[in-house]
């Protein structure tokens, strides 16, 4: 297996088990359609693509990181990084959706910034090129929390 091929795989791979598991924590049903919402919140069918393509860059950028990055302990924080990126990923979706808490999700969605923002440094430092493609990401989960927050102002208290 070539040296593109082997990181393309492992990386599709992840990224393929957290949108299906992300996916599968997204329940849009009769509790999330009453909801009210704010103004700016984009159509359903809209976040189907977004999170395509974010996912899709964010392949690409642990590939080309993959290859810039020579060092074992360099390859281990990219690999830490994104783990925990796409746990924090996958339990907003829980928390919003499947337990109905968007309080809770409002509070977790700023440690999704967090890991979003800590892989944009990371790349920054160790492959500079690769953090641009980072930016798409950090600027949806910044929406995303912008979007959870009004939800949360006009829908609360849950639970």
């Amino acid at each position: 297996m070539s040296s593109i091929t082997k990181p393309t795989l492992v990386a599709g791979s992840a990224a393929l088990t957290v949108a299906l598991l992300g996916g599968l924590s997204t329940r849009i049903g009769p509790w999330y359609e009453t909801l009210e919402k704010p103004a700016l919140n984009p159509p359903n069918w809209l976040f189907a693509p977004a999170w395509t393509m974010i996912y899709a860059l964010c392949v690409v950028a642990a590939v080309m990181g993959w290859r810039n990055i020579t060092t074992n302990a360099g390859r281990a924080w990219l690999l830490s990084l994104f783990f925990m990126n796409a746990v924090l990923n996958i339990m907003w979706s829980v928390l919003f959706f499947t337990f109905q808490r968007p309080d809770w999700a409002l509070a977790e969605v700023i440690t999704l910034w967090l890991s979003v923002a800590a892989l944009l440094v990371f790349f920054m430092r160790s492959a500079s090129s690769v953090a641009w493609l980072m930016v798409p990401y950090l600027a949806w989960v910044t929406f995303a929390a912008y979007l959870n927050l009004r939800i949360v102002a006009l829908n609360g208290p849950f639970g």
